[in-house]
């Protein structure tokens, strides 16, 4: 029998890899891998994505705690939250975004 306990860390992987099914979310958190940190105004001129539909993907990472903020006056920084989400994201971005010589 399967305990609450067993279960729990199998729940967080599902809900990280719901957070990556979508295209734009997946790359706010590959160029988070990149990068270490970006401003808001930062990842919207990468992603090319309006302020609004970027703020709703920004919340849904929030709200699976998967990225943190910090203020630094009046701008917000993202960053990643933890080392587990960095790997599994780092080898996505390996695998699927690096030099295209590999990738043929």
């Amino acid at each position: 029998m399967v305990n609450e306990s067993d279960i729990q860390p199998l729940l967080e992987a599902v809900d990280l890899l719901k957070a990556l099914s979508n295209a734009h979310r997946l790359m706010i958190l590959c160029l988070l891998v990149e990068e270490k940190e970006m401003s808001v105004g930062k990842l919207a001129s990468f992603t090319k994505l309006s302020q609004s539909a970027l703020s709703q993907h920004l919340a849904k990472l929030r709200d699976k705690d998967l990225v943190q903020t910090r203020k630094q006056k009046q701008s917000v920084f993202y960053s990643l939250k933890s080392d587990k989400i960095r790997t599994v994201v780092g080898t996505l971005h390996t695998i699927y975004c690096g030099p295209k010589s590999e990738n043929a």
